[in-house]
């Protein structure tokens, strides 16, 4: 009789366990990077916002025609699953807050909420440090 090829059952179980210890490993490292990229869109969005809230100032002096145009919040992204709530909240004719609320799963980014206002003050609210945010201090 031939010996016979395949693996054994202990081969097999060492194998799966190697693989989840991997994936026990790996996954929370993707999660952080999803959420990373998400908030990149934020930022990104915010700065579009700030752009465009600065042209309507100067072209009437205010920012309330930007209010009447796009409302008080929009999602980021645009399309899709909104990942941030951005909400524009005007302080008075001159000045603006432009605010980034995380929503569904991105709620667990440890940047938290993402803030600018007319002076170009960035903060966020989460436990991140600065370097890891890349935006602005901690209040």
């Amino acid at each position: 009789m031939k010996g016979k090829r395949g693996f054994t059952l202990i081969e097999l179980m060492v194998v799966v366990t190697i693989v989840a210890i991997l994936a026990a490993i790996a996954y929370p490292s993707y999660v952080q990077q999803i959420r990373k990229g998400r908030r990149a869109q934020a930022k990104t969005d915010l700065v579009s916002f700030t752009q465009t809230l600065e042209r309507t100032f100067t072209t009437d002096r205010s920012f309330s025609a930007f209010y009447t145009t796009f409302g008080t919040s929009q999602p980021s992204p645009a399309n899709g699953t909104a990942q941030y709530l951005i909400r524009i909240e005007p302080q008075t004719p001159t000045t603006y807050k432009l605010i980034a609320e995380p929503q569904n799963d991105q709620a667990n980014d440890k940047c938290g909420t993402l803030t600018v206002d007319q002076t170009g003050v960035r903060t966020h609210t989460g436990s991140g440090d600065d370097n890891t945010c890349s935006w602005g201090t901690t209040p």
